[in-house]
């Protein structure tokens, strides 16, 4: 598929579709009960689908402001979207399977199942990674102020991907030397850093795109005006990304 319109569609409809997934699963859970926390709960299927959803939809429209040849960027995408697929579609399924989707090597299958999540996310994190380097090399194009946020979202994703890994290499080890409950808890402690910095890449620039357009007054906001609104909410997400961070300096072990 080599038109990018085409390809930012299929991307969106992939999105709305885990976001549904995510949705449905909050009323399995409104009907069937059970605990929210833990590693087996239906909590998972819900945060996962909405938070990879919102995601896919984010990267799809941010990454049009990146200066990336259009066909580089469809494959790109397209392997993203895939990926998240794969990866909502085996927590889900462990979720229905009542068994831990991460970390859990009982059976083989428990196991592959881990390992395609394991080796799903590293592949995210190659692809974001690429698509922050290139926000970096290059401008993005954008209103006042979009630039800086998009730039901006792309640093503090890292931050993410960052815990994201931290969390399953700590968890990894821990199972691999006998330590199953150490290993479900050892993720606790990072998930607040994980899940605050993950959708700065969607909060940020969505406030550069409604300053453009949003009819404030008569005359809009000057492009200077704006772009120090940017440049506030940039400080402010940090400051909240560095106290997710301190607090889990603070209570891992």
């Amino acid at each position: 598929m080599k038109n990018p319109r085409a390809v930012d569609r299929l991307c969106h409809a992939t999105g709305l579709l885990l976001v549904l997934s995510g949705l449905v699963h909050l009323g399995v859970f409104a009907v069937d009960g059970g605990p929210w926390a833990g590693p087996v709960s239906w909590r998972k299927p819900v945060t996962f689908g909405l938070s990879f959803g919102l995601t896919l939809i984010a990267i799809t429209w941010v990454t049009s402001y990146l200066r990336v040849g259009p066909r580089l960027r469809s494959a790109l995408l397209l392997v993203f979207a895939a990926d998240c697929v794969v990866e909502v579609g085996g927590i889900t399924l462990q979720a229905w399977r009542r068994v831990p989707s991460h970390l859990n090597m009982e059976t083989p299958f428990d196991t592959a199942v881990s390992m395609t999540l394991a080796v799903g996310g590293g592949v995210l994190v190659a692809l974001l990674t690429v698509f922050a380097v290139a926000s970096f090399r290059h401008r993005p194009t954008g209103p006042a102020g979009m630039p800086l946020a998009v730039r901006s979202g792309f640093a503090i994703l890292l931050v993410a991907l960052a815990s994201g890994a931290a969390m399953i290499a700590r968890g990894v080890v821990l199972t691999r030397t006998g330590h199953q409950e150490a290993a479900y808890a050892s993720t606790a402690p990072l998930k607040p850093l994980h899940g605050v910095s993950l959708h700065a890449v969607l909060v940020l620039p969505a406030l550069a795109w409604l300053l453009s357009r949003w009819p404030w007054s008569d005359s809009p906001w000057s492009e200077r005006t704006r772009r120090r609104i940017v440049a506030t909410a940039v400080g402010c997400y940090a400051v909240a990304v560095a106290g997710a961070g301190a607090w889990a300096v603070l209570t891992y072990r």
